[in-house]
């Protein structure tokens, strides 16, 4: 789940007056990729290829970081400059263009470990959530797991990953050019890239570089503190009662995150308020009155992980809530989309021939500048041809429950669905990838029958997921350089190159913590809660409505049908009202996860809002670098205190709290 500001396009009229430059200066699309460069994506993608899979393994939430991306680059080139130039060595300059390939690549990088499914179809594979799933359903059959390993995730992401990067490059022009979609998330960045490259802008960038490293600083050592004190289980700071032991049972503390409380910088209000609504509902309502059911709902003899007992109201409940939230946006996108794409083609021929001579003289230029350095169509076509059968070849090697002809109808398919979600995404900055990948989930597995259905349902998931995901990606990346004047050849060999990088990089990262950390753990830090809930859903595919508890079809249907009529209210009501209406995807987190993390996003929300009213310009130049700051020092301490694990270094001293003897 991502937040994004959503910029006015106009703004960027504003920005670039240094770069109003003749294109001829511009450089080349072969000198916009440097080594220094690939060298500064390969680290930021990396780090945060870390922090994503720590994001993914304990809550699946996961803020949109491309603006921090760009922040980082600006930094590492500007030091990098200032290093060589102090050493007596001339540096070529650093440009628009150059940072926003960086971006690009670091962005894809990191972008593989997020859509990956290491923490949501991939892990769902694995024997754990196999068993957590229940082994003795119908639909979960003996044999339909697979162990997490290196080379076959790595070669997974390899054959899937970059079908994606050609299925929409024929159509960039019409997007882009003819259409002017706004893909808020791509102007928003190119709004900070522009801006750090002016004099104006270079201040603000210094100011920003001080805010991040002074963050960055405060939450590494943060992190490295809380380690001493946290030598066992349920040890250390976070396992703070601070709201009293009974609070703390419910999960309802705060555990001194700064990577959730830079998370909620960044996310929105309403996203953290509705985690906290969650929260309640469940921890502090249902679960608790559902757990006195205990042998009338459910056989009091069964442990509480059974998908029989409370887990399993927490689990479908928590599907029910995502499902009707996907479904409404789903269909209104559809909706929008095919209303806007109908009204735009039929009055495309009256100003086509008026409309390059009506548009600035900026818009002329970057227009010029995109379609300068053209993608030939014959190449982007034989690249998808060449990456989808290799994919249709290797995947039922890799899972033969998965058919062939299977991936090959995905394939056919694909470029259509690209395009739906990439013009969705465009038109309001919602990508739905993740709902293509559950329409494919509950189709195969339904399609494949009982023995196969689980296992060619999340893999499928995968496959659709991953062209859909990597498509529109690519396409907010196409506007981010179509408004700092970067060629487009240049945004695609980055994007390859980052794709290519984040491919070996994030099973990498995802082994730091699975061989370091009990992933999965019900009850541990890294709960994983989206690889049991995509393994359910595969679960449900094959067997419908028996595969839940007692009571749980209505309670399903209940949170399914809430998940629709407030996404309706929502649109219905006025703006002023509509922004406060709850967001059922983020309410549905905390019920898997627990409360502790939507209260760390909560004081992350009421920073940016305390330090708004007291200053509210320098919060807007300060909150992105203050935010990344804290999430990046805490991640870099995932490194250190991954290794001190697999060494087998264990904290000092134990932490913990127990209530005080009466009588």
């Amino acid at each position: 789940m991502e937040n994004r500001d959503v910029v006015p396009v106009e703004e960027l009229e504003e920005a670039p007056d240094d770069q109003s430059e003749d294109v001829k200066k511009i450089p080349p699309w072969k000198r916009q990729i440097t080594a220094r460069g690939i060298f500064a994506s390969f680290l930021i993608g990396t780090i945060y290829s870390v922090i994503v899979m720590k994001l993914n393994l304990t809550t699946g939430l996961v803020p949109n970081l491309n603006v921090s991306a760009a922040l980082l680059a600006f930094l590492f080139i500007r030091v990098w400059t200032k290093l060589i130039q102090r050493a007596g060595f001339v540096s070529t300059p650093f440009t628009p263009q150059e940072n926003t390939v960086i971006q690009t690549c670091a962005v894809a990088c990191y972008s593989v470990a997020v859509a990956g499914g290491f923490g949501s179809f991939l892990l769902g594979l694995n024997r754990k959530t196999y068993e957590q799933a229940g082994v003795h359903t119908e639909g979960n059959p003996p044999g339909s797991h697979k162990e997490p390993g290196i080379g076959w995730m790595t070669g997974f992401l390899f054959v899937v990953s970059f079908v994606g990067l050609t299925a929409l490059v024929p159509l960039r022009k019409i997007m882009i050019v003819d259409l002017n979609l706004a893909y808020p998330s791509g102007t928003a960045t190119a709004v900070l890239i522009n801006g750090f490259h002016t004099t104006k802008g270079d201040k603000k960038a210094k100011k920003q570089v001080r805010g991040f490293m002074k963050f960055f600083s405060i939450s590494f050592l943060w992190g490295f503190f809380q380690w001493f004190y946290s030598g066992g289980e349920l040890c250390g700071f976070s396992n703070f009662p601070t709201f009293g032991l009974k609070a703390w049972k419910q999960t309802f503390f705060f555990d001194f995150s700064t990577t959730y409380i830079g998370a909620g910088m960044i996310c929105s209000h309403i996203v953290n308020l509705s985690l906290l609504l969650g929260a309640v509902l469940s921890w502090g309502l249902m679960w608790p009155l559902i757990s006195n059911q205990k042998g009338d709902w459910f056989p009091e003899t069964l442990p509480e992980s059974s998908m029989k007992s409370l887990n399993g109201y927490k689990v479908f409940v928590s599907i029910a809530l995502i499902l009707g939230d996907g479904l409404y946006i789903f269909l209104k996108i559809l909706l929008f989309t095919s209303k806007s794409l109908y009204g735009r083609l039929k009055k495309s021929n009256r100003i086509r021939d008026s409309d390059d001579r009506d548009r600035p003289l900026g818009d002329r230029r970057r227009n010029e500048v995109f379609l300068r350095e053209s993608i030939p169509l014959w190449a982007a076509c034989a690249g998808y041809l060449f990456f989808s059968i290799i994919s249709i070849v290797m995947i039922p090697l890799m899972f033969p429950e998965l058919k062939w002809y299977y991936v090959l109808v995905a394939y056919l398919l694909a470029p259509f669905l690209s395009f739906s979600n990439a013009y969705g995404a465009g038109l309001t900055d919602m990508n739905m990838a993740y709902n293509y990948g559950k329409v494919a989930l509950f189709v195969i597995a339904a399609m494949s029958g009982k023995t196969n259905g689980v296992v060619a349902g999340l893999v499928g998931c995968g496959v659709i997921k991953s062209i859909v995901d990597v498509a529109s990606d690519l396409m907010q990346d196409f506007k981010t350089g179509h408004l700092t004047l970067t060629s487009p050849r240049s945004m695609l060999v980055s994007q390859a190159i980052g794709t290519a990088i984040g491919c070996v990089v994030a099973p990498l990262s995802f082994f730091l913590f699975y061989k370091a950390f009990d992933i999965g753990n019900p009850n541990g830090e890294y709960k994983a809660p989206y690889a049991l809930v995509y393994r359910n859903m595969a679960i449900l595919g094959v067997e419908g409505f028996s595969a839940l508890p007692q009571h749980c079809l209505q309670l399903c249907c209940g949170f399914f049908a809430f998940a629709m009529s407030i996404n309706l209210l929502r649109d219905l009501s006025p703006k002023k009202v509509g922004n406060w209406f709850p967001i059922p995807t983020a309410m549905a987190v905390p019920l898997l996860v627990g409360a502790a993390f939507a209260i760390d996003m909560c004081v992350g929300s009421l920073i940016v809002f305390v330090w708004h009213k007291l200053n509210g310009r320098k919060a807007e130049l300060m909150v992105p670098a203050v935010a990344s700051g804290l999430i990046c020092g805490d991640g870099m301490w995932i490194l250190p205190s991954s290794i001190l694990a697999l060494a087998k270094v264990q904290p000092p001293i134990c932490m913990s709290f127990m209530p005080s003897k009466t009588g």
